[in-house]
């Protein structure tokens, strides 16, 4: 019986497998990947790269002290425009399982132009919020080693966080998803009990302070305080995409990775929304951490509540969340130029597309992954100033890459795009795609938002200003080596052909 079993098993895996193949043969390419990503394993890697942990520890204190207790309602806001993004990509990833997620998806949405500089945002998005993820984790190295943090301690450490994730993404598939299940193990194990013992033992407040902004907003309107407070939910909501990056390593597609994306934003939300809530709950002056006067609260609370030697743990786990952020971040952005690379679409093509057989990885788009971060990492040696301009564009970017499809996936829609993959949101899919669309408008306004008019304009505007200067360097090369015409692979092919008319030119249709 067991054996009829096993073989029942592996007829279904092939079946499967050939079903995966011939859907990604009708969409014109044949995977050099192997499809060994367990449902699991994909989802952990969309939550490692959302990283509650790392989310909500990097900006716990400044939200609090710009909106009060009541900023952790914006992680429900978010997470709820976030969701029907996720929705949005669902029902594109469905249809379209190729390696490199927004890039392909574009491209079949709307064209070449589009998909080109979906991409290009994209990549440097990535490419930045992998040196923010390290350069950030490095003074939590030096807490748990126990010597002073610098920029130059800070440089080293983040470095040596990059080699190791490097590492474990050279060593193939199989061991990048064991890593995101071990870092998700740890992350959420971490968080439900550091959050409990927090609230068991620290607590100062009752739920009605989530109603309380003590006096955050100053002179100004409370919208104005919790907008600012609300970009840690913004911050927050990326990472799903992750889990549609792999297409190509996940069997059955169509179906797992919609479930993991959705996945991601209610365990991921959850994990976020339960670990603010215990550290509001446990600062015992709140009106310090919004004065100033307290700048580290979530050390303060960490030391107090575990001790010196119970602190560091706790921060060897964060460290963990650190890891395993920047280990899904590399995947992500290196299969995305790979992805890039196989459609001949950007200088040094012919590189990036190379395929390792013996790790089923692509390695010189992994190692692009590494080098431009530890350049930006280094970049702090000369300038921190100027890494945090840089870094100011991350989350940004992140965010216009997605509203760059949201908005392709609106266009084909009105042209007459039906989604026919395995996952689908039947009528619902107009109103998610507009709502999607509004939620990524009004979070890229709230994050370009002047708020500090006592600085010079262009710091004032950083976000704006970084993004612009991304976009008009890629209009340039676009300009210049038209690389974007180079591939005759398929595209703009979700809408009909009886109405796509002149739409095959891209962008200038």
């Amino acid at each position: 019986m067991q054996e009829n079993l096993n073989k029942n098993v592996g007829e279904s895996r092939s079946d499967h497998h050939d079903s995966d193949a011939a859907q990604l043969a009708a969409l014109g390419y044949e995977s050099e990947f192997r499809r060994d990503m367990s449902p699991w394993a994909n989802f952990s890697l969309g939550f490692t790269y959302l990283s509650p942990v790392v989310g909500v520890y990097t900006l716990f204190a400044y939200a609090l002290a710009q909106g009060g207790p009541p900023m952790i309602w914006s992680l429900v806001i978010c997470g709820f425009g976030q969701l029907l993004v996720a929705l949005v990509f669902s029902e594109i990833v469905a249809q379209f399982p190729v390696a490199g997620g927004v890039y392909p998806w574009a491209r079949r949405l709307w064209g070449r132009k589009w998909a080109w500089m979906t991409g290009w945002v994209y990549l440097m998005a990535l490419l930045v919020t992998i040196a923010s993820v390290v350069y950030g984790a490095g003074p939590f190295i030096a807490q748990v080693l126990g010597f002073e943090s610098s920029v130059n301690s800070t440089i080293l450490c983040a470095i040596g966080l990059l080699v190791v994730s490097t590492i474990i993404n050279f060593l193939g598939t199989k061991v990048l998803a064991a890593a995101a299940v071990i870092g998700f193990a740890a992350e959420i194990i971490g968080a439900l009990v550091v959050g409990f013992w927090l609230i068991i033992t620290e607590r100062h407040h009752n739920l009605g302070v989530f109603f309380d902004s003590f006096g955050a907003q100053g002179s100004h309107s409370f919208f104005y305080a919790f907008a600012a407070a609300g970009l840690i939910g913004a911050f927050l909501y990326y990472g799903f995409e992750a889990c549609g990056d792999v297409a190509e390593e996940v069997p059955n597609p169509g179906v797992l990775i919609p479930k993991a994306m959705r996945r991601t934003i209610y365990i991921g939300g959850a994990a976020a929304t339960f670990v603010c809530l215990s550290l509001v709950l446990s600062v015992a002056d709140i009106p310090a951490v919004i004065s100033g006067k307290d700048v580290a609260p979530v050390d303060t609370l960490l030391n107090k509540a575990f001790g010196t030697v119970g602190a560091k743990i706790v921060l060897c786990i964060v460290l963990i969340s650190f890891l395993s952020c920047a280990i899904s971040l590399q995947a992500a952005a290196s299969r995305l130029a790979y992805s890039y690379g196989r459609d001949d679409m950007i200088i040094g093509s012919q590189l990036l597309k190379k395929f390792s057989v013996a790790r089923h990885i692509p390695p010189y788009a992994l190692l692009l992954a590494a080098i431009v971060p530890a350049i930006i990492v280094l970049g702090s040696k000369v300038s921190t100033d100027a890494l945090t301009k840089v870094v100011s564009f991350a989350s940004f970017g992140i965010y216009l890459g997605f509203q760059m499809v949201v908005l392709a996936a609106l266009r084909a829609r009105l042209k007459g795009w039906k989604p026919s993959g395995k996952y689908q949101l039947g009528k619902w899919g107009l109103p998610i795609n507009i709502g999607a669309l509004l939620y990524g408008i009004i979070a890229m306004i709230n994050m370009c938002w002047p708020r500090t008019p006592d600085v010079a304009w262009y710091d004032n505007y950083i976000v704006i200003v970084s993004g612009v200067v991304v976009i008009v360097i890629g209009l340039v090369y676009m300009m210049i080596h038209r690389s974007y015409g180079h591939s005759n692979m398929p595209y703009n092919d979700a809408i009909p052909k009886n109405v796509q008319n002149d739409d095959r030119n891209d962008i200038s249709a």
